[in-house]
């Protein structure tokens, strides 16, 4: 078993190292990073609106400012690359994924010990992005509720529990496991139905009393089931939804009381990187309020920056203020993936019964 990764630094610690009351909210990255030639920054990322975004309104300015040319993989999943190439070569030098797949990573000796002194923008996040549940730093997150067909229903889903109730049998949907949403659906279960999210015997009844459900592989899928009316409810994240307000969609997100589960896009350095230097201010430049906004507004992701100035539209919606971040439950990736086969063969074994 590989040794486990070393402990990051405190917050109590990091304010006293670096400095954080002297960090302005508007800071975007250290001095420009010049040399002879242009160096290239390996880093993976989602592929879609995401690469578009990236491309056009992201990536430009830091190129130039720091005289590179960032590579982009979007071929996912990204985790078994990284880890299949050496740990003194990395084929990364900065991985984006989600957390389930970066404490995979983490837990093989790949991610360096982030350095807060080198990302000034952490000390503007909200605490969800730098907490123990994280392995590097989370610089949006997504929230984990329920989607669902105004002209088709009158629940509200203030509850999870409705989500099981009998008259939405196979017309409500959830994930594969394989898919993080159907993870967390599954986890949440145990916390709705048993004593929290790592009763996974309680999940495990739960997921028999879910029966029939509509399984699918994507959050592309569920939102075209939900569009289409074929799945009235469904598990979803909430920028799924929110990025549709503009088609006048009949769709509703609910938070239900019980908290959303967050699926948080995070950021790492390899160890092995040899541009450790323009790897961190890569991701410095990704927390500043200047792309955080960017972002946020082309993909409607939850900044994990605190200071991201955003119309009223957008606050309408999204988890932006400590009070709001607070319905946010975390997942303990490092637990579930050492329990990730057998967890699985028993959720498939529920629904391939039928």
């Amino acid at each position: 078993m590989s040794k486990p990764i070393k402990k990051r630094l405190t917050r109590r610690a990091f304010m006293k190292t670096a400095g954080a009351a002297t960090v302005a909210a508007g800071t975007i990255g250290f001095p420009a990073i010049v040399r002879s030639g242009p160096t290239e920054l390996n880093i993976s990322g989602w592929g879609g609106k995401w690469s578009q975004i990236m491309k056009k309104s992201v990536y430009p300015k830091f190129e130039k400012e720091h005289n590179c040319v960032i590579k982009t993989d979007t071929a996912f999943p990204f985790a078994p690359k990284l880890l299949a190439s050496p740990k003194t070569k990395p084929i990364y030098d900065v991985m984006h994924s989600n957390s389930n797949a970066q404490w995979k990573v983490a837990v093989a000796g790949f991610l360096d010990d982030l350095d807060a002194r080198k990302i000034p923008n952490m000390a503007n996040l909200h605490p969800f992005a730098t907490s123990e549940m994280i392995a590097g730093v989370a610089g949006f997150t997504s929230a984990i509720g329920l989607g669902y067909r105004m002209d088709k229903t009158d629940s509200k889903f203030e509850s999870w529990k409705e989500f099981w109730d009998p008259k939405f049998a196979g017309i409500r949907g959830t994930y594969v496991i394989t898919n993080s949403l159907g993870t967390c659906a599954f986890l949440m279960a145990g916390k709705v139905f048993g004593n929290g999210l790592k009763d996974t015997d309680a999940a495990l009844k739960a997921m028999e009393k879910l029966k029939p459900v509509k399984l699918v592989d994507f959050t592309g899928t569920m939102e075209k089931l939900l569009f289409s009316g074929e799945v009235v409810v469904g598990v979803i994240h909430d920028s799924a939804i929110w990025r549709h307000l503009d088609k006048k969609a009949p769709l509703a997100f609910s938070a239900p009381k019980e908290g959303v589960l967050a699926l948080e896009q995070v950021w790492s350095v390899m160890k092995g990187s040899p541009k450790k230097e323009l790897a961190y201010a890569y991701i410095n430049y990704i927390l500043s309020p200047e792309i955080q906004k960017v972002i946020v507004e082309g993909m409607w992701y939850n900044p994990a920056n605190k200071y991201v100035e955003l119309e009223q539209r957008f606050r309408d919606h999204l988890f932006t203020t400590a009070e709001q971040v607070k319905q946010l439950v975390q997942v303990d990736w490092k637990w579930y993936n050492e329990k990730e086969d057998i967890l699985s063969m028993k959720y498939n074994k529920i629904f391939q019964r039928g």
